[in-house]
């Protein structure tokens, strides 16, 4: 919680933070992601998901972010919640 709270000013717990470190947006991508393994697994069991497939998610989440994709609105996290299952369903099929 204290990388949210310290760099988002979050006082919740997330299943994931993702931090760009990319120089500009002409360099390659760099970043970080931080994942909460306890919080994916509360989620995984909250929707029904299994715990593998749910890590997963988070995981494209994060690189979503890394791209540029947003969800702080409801339209944005209709299209990332899209974006995530396509990357799912390729992954994992």
């Amino acid at each position: 919680m204290s990388i949210n709270q310290g760099h988002l000013q979050h006082d919740y717990y997330t299943d994931i933070i993702t931090f760009d470190l990319s120089p500009s947006v002409s360099d390659p991508i760099e970043g970080e992601l931080y994942i909460s393994v306890d919080r994916v697994k509360e989620n995984a069991v909250l929707h029904g998901e299994a715990h593998i497939k749910e890590l997963h998610r988070v995981v494209f989440h994060g690189l979503l972010h890394l791209l540029g994709f947003k969800d702080k609105n409801k339209a944005d996290q209709e299209i990332m919640r899209i974006k995530e299952n396509e990357f799912l369903d390729q992954y994992l099929s």
